[in-house]
């Protein structure tokens, strides 16, 4: 397989994530008219169970495809996926939706995270970076379309055309797999499953001062994108009025800032991961703070100012989460399958933990996601400052 072609499936299995999540967003409330009628604010469940799924099978993904081989976990997930989209397509009950998400997300978590580890096989340090950064660039492409596809297709086909998608989408990516890529992972490099060797990883991980303050720093990144996703349809809705075209801008605002990833493939060699995201969230603090001031100056931001807003937002993410996962992964090689399930699912879990409660504080202004997002860059900046200084003292250790 070619690097063009390796980019490209690494890229698809990324994208099964934001494709799941970002294409019910219409959905949402023709299922609810259909499938919780009489309790229609149950339907945003059917979000929070795929990521509740994602995070569960992050944890065992990695370590075993260490102790398995990457292919087999890989096409074991996807096919997993591929069951539990059909279980959702059929069903008639809220609550077996509900399940087959959990399911589904389980299941894509196999491809999503062991491609990490796969990338990790065959490439290292800054040469890694650059290929995860293409990688999290389609991954940034896809909510630009996906909110639009899931509309067009509920149009045609109904809330369920959407999971038949799925289906389809997963059986191309199997097929392309399992023809075109081979084993990354040689039998002699596999670690045994055994909860002794899991928990020396795991302890090996959270020892490294890098790889933990990378963890960190990525959590505070992604509560960054969770929080903006969770709170940005009620400000279109109800300070902008535009509920109706939401998913054109969100669409394109996504697309037009997917381009700081090809910014960051170029950057980073030259630059560095740790300076570039250091540089990024400088920027969004700064950002950030003149939104709030305008804010509270003219007692309303012009759409125009929350646009570009949202767009560094999205920005900040193609420059940030890609080269945290590469920080953290550089010094784990050995134990790449562990390492990626292990900072996939911290990230991730702590990540929703944090925004979920943010989410609730909406109140008609864009204060406290704005705000929140101004703490969350913050204290990234100060933990990717403090991780320079460690950096800086690793070789005389």
């Amino acid at each position: 397989m070619g690097r063009v072609e390796f980019i490209a499936l690494m890229a698809m299995m990324f994208a099964t994530i934001a494709f799941s999540i970002d294409a019910m967003l219409p959905a949402l409330p023709d299922i609810a008219r259909e499938l919780t009628p009489e309790e229609p604010t149950r339907a945003p469940l059917i979000m929070t169970a795929f990521v509740l799924g994602m995070g569960l099978g992050t944890f065992f993904a990695g370590p075993l495809s260490d102790a398995l081989g990457r292919r087999s976990v890989m096409l074991c997930g996807a096919t997993l996926y591929i069951a539990a989209s059909a279980v959702a397509w059929a069903s008639s009950s809220f609550e077996v939706v509900l399940a087959a998400r959990i399911v589904q997300g389980i299941g894509a978590a196999g491809p999503r995270v062991v491609s990490i580890a796969v990338i990790r096989d065959l490439y290292a340090g800054r040469e890694m970076a650059k290929i995860v950064s293409i990688v999290m660039m389609i991954f940034t492409l896809v909510p630009g379309f996906a909110p639009t596809l899931g509309y067009l297709i509920m149009l045609e086909y109904g809330w369920r055309g959407i999971f038949a998608a799925f289906i389809v989408f997963s059986v191309i990516t199997v097929l392309w797999l399992g023809l075109r890529l081979p084993e990354t992972l040689a039998p002699e490099n596999r670690r045994p499953l055994r909860p002794r060797l899991m928990i020396s990883a795991v302890g090996e991980m959270f020892a490294h001062p890098i790889v933990r303050l990378s963890i960190i720093v990525q959590t505070l990144c992604m509560s960054i994108l969770f929080t903006v996703l969770m709170m940005i349809q009620p400000v279109y809705e109800h300070i902008y009025d535009k509920q109706d075209t939401f998913h054109f801008w969100f669409g394109g605002i996504a697309l037009v800032s997917a381009i700081a990833s090809f910014l960051n493939a170029m950057l980073v060699v030259r630059l560095g991961m740790r300076r570039l995201i250091t540089m990024a969230l400088a920027v969004q603090i700064v950002l950030s703070l003149t939104v709030i001031l305008h804010e509270g100056a003219q007692g309303m931001t012009a759409f125009a100012i929350f646009a570009l807003w949202q767009a560094y937002v999205f920005f900040q993410a193609g420059l940030t989460i890609g080269n945290l996962n590469a920080i953290a992964m550089e010094p784990m090689g050995h134990i790449a399958g562990m390492a990626a399930s292990v900072i996939g699912a911290v990230s991730t879990v702590l990540a929703a933990a944090i925004a979920s409660p943010i989410g609730l504080l909406f109140d008609g202004t864009i204060r406290p996601l704005v705000g929140a997002v101004f703490v969350l860059a913050f204290l990234a900046f100060i933990v990717m400052r403090y991780m320079g200084r460690v950096e800086a003292r690793l070789p005389a250790e």
